[in-house]
């Protein structure tokens, strides 16, 4: 099992522990730091001769990464880290075949944790004056538009379901629709968040917020736990039990979707918990909602990333064009050619 407290030496350790227990970052959040930056300085002991260059780079150690070697990245250094991530890292190690270079955000988010690494040790650290790679631009990622369920579909998609676990997966499916949670705040959930019309979630961070609910969110927490039972649970707090009356996990939720799109006649190798996450937030925003309030009730922590959602309702941009004033003026046809003096004023 990986543990950085174990496998990182004392500069990483320190600046891990700095995010998981000062910044609140989940304990996911700080292995994939962890992972991160334990590639890069796998690649860097290689590059720096620290180990021969034939050993495979899975099997370097970070145990031993010190300040002198941190010091002695250089910018080109991350440019040659990006250019074998680009090129020869393998994607995905536990593959039958191997496939070289990662993506483009794969390789972002490892940028974004290295130059978070130098920050720390100069802002928070005091080990360095300035960090080597405050220049270094982030790889371009091409924006792609969130896949979501049309108002019908949605529709279509409640009305389906029917048979066993009927009520909890129909207000599972009606919190997504309607509050835009993620699957890892719905699983999370406990009895005791619900407080009347509101719903306490615990978003990423260990963030608390507040989400308000709605008739049809209200009616369906009620017909669920009409029919949930609370003797025998291995977790008589959760508000989503399994068969087993365990807490449901994700796995168990992506499985129901699955089983409930294919029941509602829709692609289930399209839709997933988050598409229904994007739904709600592409139908709040086409009914009113203001972008702030929407990067609210999802819990964003940067507005740019609510943001996105403003480029998805093709017909409110087409009703925008068309409601522009000067579209109705089309242009005269022209009578003769122009005269040889008016053409020679023209140039």
């Amino acid at each position: 099992m990986m543990d950085y407290r174990t496998e990182a030496s004392p500069i990483l350790r320190d600046f891990l522990t700095y995010h998981e227990t000062i910044q609140g970052h989940s304990q996911k959040t700080v292995d994939e730091y962890f992972l991160d930056l334990r590639t890069f300085f796998r690649y860097i002991k290689i590059e720096k001769g620290r180990v021969p260059r034939s050993m495979p780079l899975d099997e370097i150690t970070i145990d031993d990464v010190d300040l002198a070697l941190v010091k002695s990245v250089t910018l080109t250094d991350i440019y040659a880290f990006l250019s074998f991530l680009s090129r020869d890292r393998v994607k995905n190690a536990n593959a039958l075949s191997a496939r070289y270079g990662l993506e483009v955000s794969s390789r972002a988010r490892k940028v974004a944790t290295i130059r978070s690494f130098y920050k720390y040790l100069v802002v928070k650290a005091k080990l360095l004056e300035e960090s080597p790679i405050q220049e270094l631009d982030s790889p371009k990622i091409r924006q792609t538009l969130p896949r979501y369920l049309t108002l019908d579909e949605s529709i279509q998609l409640l009305e389906s379901i029917d048979g066993d676990n009927a009520e909890r997966d129909f207000c599972i499916i009606t919190l997504f629709l309607n509050c835009g949670v993620r699957i890892s705040e719905l699983v999370g959930l406990n009895l005791t968040d619900i407080r009347g019309d509101r719903l306490r979630v615990l978003g990423k961070g260990n963030k608390e917020r507040v989400v308000y609910l709605n008739a049809a969110c209200q009616s369906a927490i009620e017909d669920w736990l009409a029919v949930r039972s609370h003797s025998g649970a291995a977790d008589p707090n959760a508000l989503f039990i399994s068969r087993r009356h365990t807490r449901i996990t994700k796995d168990g939720v992506h499985y129901m979707l699955k089983q409930r799109f294919v029941a509602a006649g829709l692609d289930s190798s399209k839709y997933s918990a988050h598409k229904l996450r994007h739904t709600a937030a592409t139908l709040m925003l086409q009914n009113g909602v203001d972008v702030r309030t929407l990067q609210e009730v999802l819990g964003h922590e940067h507005l740019n990333t609510t943001q996105i959602y403003t480029h998805v309702d093709s017909d409110a941009l087409r009703d925008a064009a068309q409601s522009n004033p000067l579209g109705q003026v089309k242009a005269r046809p022209r009578r003769g050619r122009p005269s040889k003096q008016k053409t020679e004023d023209e140039t």
